[in-house]
């Protein structure tokens, strides 16, 4: 796991959102295991308290779960791994909103702009 970390939120926020579009994306599959917390901070590099602080976050979101002398792993809890989708996507459709509203974009033509980008090649 490699990261570029912003300035503006704190690192374990940080972590957490990689964590969630990585399943989101299917790079993390349901019942993998992750990286230790030690691990996770070396590969970072960041302080182990940080990447302690996001396991207990990811943890309390059901992201991940630990059983006893086991790794952690990732939820397999399908409305879980379904809400974190939907909470990327709302957060980029509202980010993306609040940008184009003030031009006052029709809204067909935004769809029709979006639609267009969409398909777009990569």
């Amino acid at each position: 796991m490699r990261a570029n970390f912003n300035n503006r939120d704190p690192v374990y926020i940080q972590v957490i959102r990689q964590f969630k579009e990585k399943i989101a994306a299917g790079m993390l599959e349901p019942g993998q295991e992750i990286p230790s917390r030690r691990e996770l901070a070396n590969q970072l590099k960041i302080n182990p308290n940080t990447a302690q602080r996001a396991y207990k976050e990811m943890e309390e979101q059901k992201l991940i779960f630990t059983e006893r002398n086991n790794p952690s792993r990732i939820t397999k809890d399908e409305a879980v791994l379904r809400d974190v989708r939907e909470e990327l996507i709302a957060e980029a459709v509202n980010s993306f909103v609040t940008a184009v509203r003030p031009i006052n974009v029709p809204l067909n033509e935004v769809i029709g702009m979006i639609e267009k980008k969409y398909k777009e090649e990569v």
